[in-house]
């Protein structure tokens, strides 16, 4: 097979770039769906403030000054253990260069905090908490984890 530029290309190299793209996608997918779980849990959990739409970017951002530390735990969480699954998911999925398409989901999901810091205004002391400790640590943890069970035992 062919491709594009006329260079002859193996099909299991096909396949090795399909399981690649497959474990970017994949990661980030259900990434946001573990993030997006527990977010959606976290009002049984910790109530929000009384009279705050938590459902609507637009009740969020005139209720934000209401919240108190507490209700941030489960926003940090959703967004480390959102990360992690995400990262371990495309580590296990990708056929070749594990760590990098690893970190490719991680750094997605960093960009994703960033984003959210401009949409949403909170307080800074969980800005810098979340961009810190949630993404990238949580990048880092899930490739040593992802790692050590995939490799053989002696």
């Amino acid at each position: 097979m062919k491709n594009w530029f006329g260079k002859t290309v193996e099909p299991l190299r096909i396949m090795q770039i399909v399981k690649n793209i497959l474990a970017v996608i994949l990661g980030i997918v259900i990434g946001s769906l573990v993030n997006m779980s527990i977010i959606n849990i976290s009002n049984s959990i910790i109530p929000p403030p009384n009279g705050v739409d938590v459902k609507t970017l637009e009740g969020l951002k005139a209720g934000i000054h209401l919240f108190e530390p507490k209700h941030f735990i489960m926003p940090f969480l959703a967004h480390a253990i959102g990360t992690f699954a995400g990262v371990i998911i495309a580590l296990r999925i990708a056929a070749t260069h594990q760590i990098k398409f690893a970190w490719t989901v991680g750094i997605f999901f960093l960009l994703g905090g960033t984003a959210n810091i401009f949409m949403l205004p909170s307080p800074l002391w969980f800005n810098i908490t979340d961009l810190v400790l949630a993404y990238i640590p949580m990048t880092y943890l899930a490739i040593k984890i992802g790692n050590r069970n995939s490799s053989p035992s002696a």
